[in-house]
């Protein structure tokens, strides 16, 4: 075992705080990596704070990894010291089922095992990216093309691929009106990915506080959900709606603003239940969907796109002191458009 300093919360709600953790030795197939970049996305916090229910702790959150290799095991083929590497949300999955086979590992019919709050198949708790280190399966570990900087690709291994793959599934792109629901850490990545798919790209926001940057990274259109002309203006517009929205919502009246046969995609997940009348859905032959992050080889498509087309992240730099400030910005709507730790500050 290899003790690395981390920042972990000791228990539910408790503020993190630095500490130190014991990762595994490297295996034949795994890689050690240096990490030096990891971003804070908001499930950090809901895990934390146990909003989805029962967690384990200690916690080590962090799910959004970038990082140099340091060492390899001698089985590794896909890796070398010095490569450039990240790791998203998942870091074992049972690569046996139907699900795995599909490259579709996140939905492993056994259950993926999740960079943190989850047991690895040793039945020893993961710990995540807050962290000097990780030990990986090589199977699990992404390459980050020469194109990204570290720092900027850390939120693509979360926030980029929960918004390219339902954006690439649902087809959205040239000839394609698409509205982007929330202008936060994923919201703002799905304006970049829709706008350069060739989608015409509208940002929905509570306010317009953000309509300057929405335009410029990429979106034709910018509305203030919270002026009820928006809804009238915008009825039966779009092709697709991606929400990345993580509070309650009124799906009713968003699923108005979708054509005959349009989707309406869920990222976000709120803690709370939410309501729909089905005729919502029924009545215009609606379809309402959910997408969760992707599997190993999406995210690697993700981050080469993202590469080719210098779409890295909107991110502030911050130490791992401010971790805990972070948190409360980010509650608060207070960041553009993600927290990324130093990890040389852990």
């Amino acid at each position: 075992m290899t003790t690395v300093a981390a920042y972990a919360a000791p228990a539910a709600q408790a503020r993190l705080e630095r500490t130190t953790i014991e990762r595994r030795e490297v295996g034949e197939f795994d890689v050690l990596i240096d990490i030096k970049f990891a971003g804070i996305c908001h499930t950090d916090i809901h895990q934390v704070r146990e909003g989805w229910g029962e967690a384990v702790f200690p916690m080590v959150p962090g799910h959004e990894i970038a990082g140099v290799v340091c060492e390899v095991g001698p089985g590794v083929t896909r890796f070398a010291v010095g490569d450039r590497v990240g790791v998203g949300c998942l870091v074992d999955s049972c690569r046996e089922c139907e699900n795995c086979k599909a490259g579709l590992e996140q939905h492993c019919a056994q259950g993926m095992v999740g960079t943190y709050n989850a047991l690895g198949k040793d039945g020893e708790p993961t710990y995540g990216g807050y962290s000097e280190k990780i030990v990986v399966d090589e199977k699990y570990t992404l390459r980050i093309p020469d194109g990204l900087s570290l720092d900027v690709a850390a939120p693509l291994l979360c926030a980029g691929v929960t918004v390219y793959s339902p954006l690439k599934r649902w087809n959205a792109g040239p000839g394609k009106k698409v509205a982007i629901l929330g202008m936060g850490g994923l919201g703002h990545m799905g304006v970049k990915v829709a706008y350069r798919l060739g989608a015409e790209v509208t940002v929905l926001s509570q306010s317009l506080r953000k309509q300057e940057d929405g335009l410029k990274l990429g979106a034709d259109h910018y509305y203030a959900t919270s002026d009820q002309e928006t809804f009238e203006k915008l009825g039966g517009a779009f092709d697709l709606i991606l929400s990345t929205v993580s509070a309650p919502l009124d799906l009713d009246t968003y699923l108005s603003l979708l054509k005959t046969g349009g989707v309406f995609v869920n990222v976000g997940v709120p803690e709370e239940p939410v309501g729909l009348n089905l005729f919502s859905v029924v009545g215009g032959r609606k379809a309402l969907a959910g997408s969760f992050i992707g599997g190993i080889q999406e995210t690697q498509e993700m981050l080469d796109f993202c590469a080719e087309h210098g779409c890295g992240a909107e991110i502030e730099l911050i130490s791992a002191s401010e971790i805990n400030d972070a948190y409360e910005r980010v509650l608060a709507s207070d960041v553009r458009y993600r927290f990324v730790i130093d990890a040389a500050t852990i």
